[in-house]
């Protein structure tokens, strides 16, 4: 068992949450200063041809992609603004064409530059 105590009555029967760690007896809750025992880790994010993206980077097209709900198309070399990576089902968030978009990033390569 934790050797945790609750700083308000310091009974030690405590709940380890996610986020906190809880009280059982008063139902003071805390945030634990204990170091998490994962290490933290760095999201690598890689174009099609497998090179490492981060923000800042110039990306292009490798393929015609429609835009969902318009009828305009980006088409293959289209180079976009410095890209900005975010999380979600889309890798990248970017503009391309004047027209704000979030990407995969198994449709674009790494631009040098």
């Amino acid at each position: 068992m934790n050797n945790l105590a609750c700083p308000i009555c310091e009974m030690t029967e405590v709940l380890t949450r996610p986020s906190h760690v809880e009280c059982v007896t008063c139902g003071h809750e805390w945030q634990d200063a204990a170091p998490a025992d994962e290490p933290a880790t760095t999201r690598v994010v890689k174009d099609a041809y497998g090179n490492m993206l981060a923000d800042g980077d110039i990306v292009a097209m490798i393929k015609d992609l429609k835009l969902k709900g318009s009828s305009e198309v980006l088409k293959v070399g289209t180079k976009s603004k410095p890209i900005r990576l975010v999380d979600g089902d889309h890798e990248i968030s970017c503009k391309m064409d004047g027209i704000a978009i979030g990407l995969k990033a198994c449709f674009v390569k790494k631009v040098a530059g």
